[in-house]
Parts: C-alpha cells; structure tokens; sequence
C-alpha cells in the first residue's frame, strides 16, 4: 500500500454532522410546503446547483416552481441561510482530527459537492476551513462527485499523487470513484466503524498525528 501524504475529506456528514432538524423546519415554514414536497424539491435540483448550473437564488425558485409556488428575495434569503444551517452542525472528531492533522504537518484537503450560496456561507461561518491546504468546491468546476474529473483536480491541486491521498466520503458510489481515480478511500458511517477501518487497513498511526513526521512534498 502506497504510504498517505493527505487526507482529503468530504464535507456533509463527514466534517459535518447530521442535518439540523430545527433548520429544515425553518425550510418547512418558509417554503410554506408540507415534508414530501419540500423533500421532492430539495433534492431534485440539488445536484444542478451543486454542479454549478443553478445559482443558490435559481435553485430556491426551481424548488419553488416544482411545488406550484413562487418565493419573494426575502425568502430565497431566509431559505439559503437556512440551508447554511442544516449543513454546518459540526461532527466534532472528525474536525478535531483535521486539525490535528494540519498540526503536525499532515497535508489535508476538502472535496465537497456544494452549491455558491452553500460555500460562500461555509466560508463566512467555519473560519477554521482557511486551514485547509486546498478545498475543491463542485460548483466552481462546473463537476461534481462521483465524475472522475473532479477526484483528478483535486490531486492536482493538493501537489499530491492521488495513490498517496486517503478521501473519506459517506457516499458508496464517491467511494468507489475515488479509488477508480486511483485514491485510497473509505466509507465514513460512524466514527468507531471509521477508526476501526483505520487501524485494519494499518493507518491507525494517522489517527495521533502528533506522532507522524511531516511528510516531503511530492
């Protein structure tokens, strides 16, 4: 096995936690709709938007469109802040750990599949994400997870061989992505199945980075 030279991590519910109930009922009262069709909106233009071919503002009015409604600027205001909040409740060991990495030299990335509205408030809202050495956000490449391109970029701008970059994603099919572009990767479901996994695949020491060297650049 090819030794780790940085760990790349998605962001929802990786670095991020479990969406906040109390902000999807705020998109509930906002939008107006009941669970089914706010979930059938959401979601339907959800990779558009992350892909960058809807703006945060575009995307609100598709959602509302698909539920034979229209929504003021105010409320597409309201909605994407909202939506900021869903996403940025924080899955702590996971974040602690980045920063452990980042102390002691480790290079780390992001890859996320995110929206403009979505990075610009991450942005505003997490100061610590300024301690990535490089986050790769879907909407700014016109790409997105699991498309291969993406993976590549993200190599490239790491300055890391992808056979050296560990990713860690919740999704199976990003997974299996990310190894087809030549990346070591795991399926993150829980943090104890995770370090597990971890220590299985003999990459327990990443887990004390205190105790890992600074690796040399590529």
């Amino acid at each position: 096995m090819n030794p780790v030279q940085a760990i790349l991590f998605d962001f929802g519910m990786v670095l991020s936690a479990p969406p906040d109930p109390a902000a999807w009922q705020r998109l509930r009262q906002i939008t107006g709709f009941d669970e089914e069709t706010l979930q059938r909106g959401y979601w339907k233009f959800r990779h558009a938007y992350d892909r960058g071919e809807l703006t945060g503002i575009d995307y609100w009015h598709q959602v509302a469109e698909s539920g034979g409604s229209s929504f003021t600027s105010e409320q597409v205001k309201q909605l994407i802040d909202a939506d900021i909040d869903l996403w940025t409740q924080l899955n702590l060991p996971m974040v602690d750990w980045a920063s452990r990495l980042q102390c002691a030299g480790i290079r780390t990335g992001i890859l996320s599949n995110i929206g403009d509205a979505m990075t610009e408030g991450l942005l505003r809202k997490l100061d610590w994400l300024g301690g990535f050495y490089h986050c790769t956000w879907s909407y700014a490449l016109r790409l997105a997870k699991p498309e291969l391109a993406i993976y590549q970029s993200a190599a490239e701008c790491l300055d890391v061989p992808p056979q050296q970059i560990l990713f860690i994603d919740d999704k199976s099919e990003n997974v299996a992505a990310a190894q087809e572009a030549g990346m070591q990767a795991i399926q993150y479901r829980d943090q104890a199945s995770f370090e597990q996994e971890m220590e299985t695949r003999g990459l327990g020491y990443l887990l004390i980075p205190s105790a890992v060297s600074s690796p040399t650049s590529p």
